[in-house]
């Protein structure tokens, strides 16, 4: 079990224990495990209820709830992992591989191979991304170790995705701000229709040639295929996406990877940035396109400028916990 500890800051003096956890991220399920699972929360090793006020300099300690079953079954499944701690992983998935089971892909998927992944090292646990890419985008998935960190993680990470467009896109710099729905004549299509779920997409051109497109986007809504569905809405599908018209003459999946990461690490509140660069289909087909190698180190400029609320400042967490061992 795994026991966190911070230290009370001075404005929190007077302060609600409830109301203070609740002001650090800790969802009402996650308290209420603590109170009835794991023995409840301590002030200086003294039990101490939720309705009760804190004293600056307290130091408050609490375990974290076990993880519950999951009937996800532990597979070896090829991919990469570039951060693993306790509390979050960050694993590089590659294009073809589902990451999490379906009706039409109920194993070998991502899911089974963290979980065998956490059996070789002899320990259990539960699959959480914080970020779902399809089935035949490459890159990035950021995942949470436990309950504590899931939702810092979520409302904290912003990620640069790499597209490649058939098509040259009209503006070096765009808004794409577009409703998205379900398209009637497909399952799992997607349309831009003013009934819609509000959508945008930021982008930036970083290189053209050979009628492509290589373009670094930033989804700051989260729908469905999105940035799929916006390029296409723009006239400027991605290469071989054939369900929003592309073709699979120069790639033979939707050149799309999500290339560079950025969160605040639940523990401390200090940024991380992982990247992961081209796959061998996508750096290929920008060499045949004469496109130059992307920097990757500006796709973490681009984070901070396109999503205004990631902006390095501090985190709004005044302290840090850390972990406590437990006596």
């Amino acid at each position: 079990m795994l026991y966190l500890a911070c230290r009370v800051p001075s404005d929190a003096q007077g302060c609600r224990l409830d109301s203070f956890l609740r002001g650090q991220g800790l969802s009402a399920g996650l308290i209420r495990a603590v109170k009835h699972q794991c023995g409840g929360f301590f002030a200086d090793g003294a039990p101490i209820h939720t309705n009760m006020p804190l004293t600056a300099g307290q130091e408050l300690t609490f375990a974290l709830p076990s993880d519950p079953p999951t009937q996800v079954e532990p597979q070896p499944v090829a991919f990469g992992i570039l951060f693993e701690d306790a509390f979050a992983a960050v694993l590089d998935k590659p294009a073809g591989l589902a990451v999490h089971p379906t009706l039409n892909y109920p194993d070998r998927t991502l899911a089974n191979g963290w979980l065998w992944h956490l059996e070789q090292k002899g320990q259990t646990g539960v699959f959480r991304p914080v970020n779902r890419i399809d089935k035949n985008t490459s890159g990035l998935v950021l995942c949470a170790g436990n309950s504590f960190a899931a939702p810092i993680l979520a409302a904290t990470a912003h990620k640069c995705y790499l597209a490649v467009t058939e098509g040259l896109l009209p503006e070096d710099d765009g808004v794409i701000d577009a409703p998205i729905a379900r398209r009637g004549d497909s399952i799992i299509g997607r349309t831009v229709a003013p009934e819609g779920k509000p959508s945008v997409t930021r982008y930036r051109v970083l290189a053209r040639g050979g009628g492509h497109t290589l373009a670094a986007c930033i989804p700051v809504t989260g729908r469905t295929h999105q940035i799929r569905v916006h390029m296409a809405h723009l006239g400027c599908p991605l290469a071989g996406d054939t369900l929003y018209g592309g073709h699979t003459g120069s790639i033979d999946r939707h050149a799309l990877h999500c290339a560079a990461l950025t969160f605040r690490h639940p523990l401390d509140g200090s940024l991380r940035r992982i990247q992961c660069p081209l796959p061998p289909d996508m750096a290929q087909l920008c060499r045949a396109c004469g496109m130059p190698p992307v920097e990757m180190q500006t796709l973490f400029a681009l984070i901070q400028e396109l999503s205004p609320e990631e902006t390095g400042v501090e985190p709004k967490t005044p302290f840090a916990y850390f972990i406590r061992e437990n006596d």
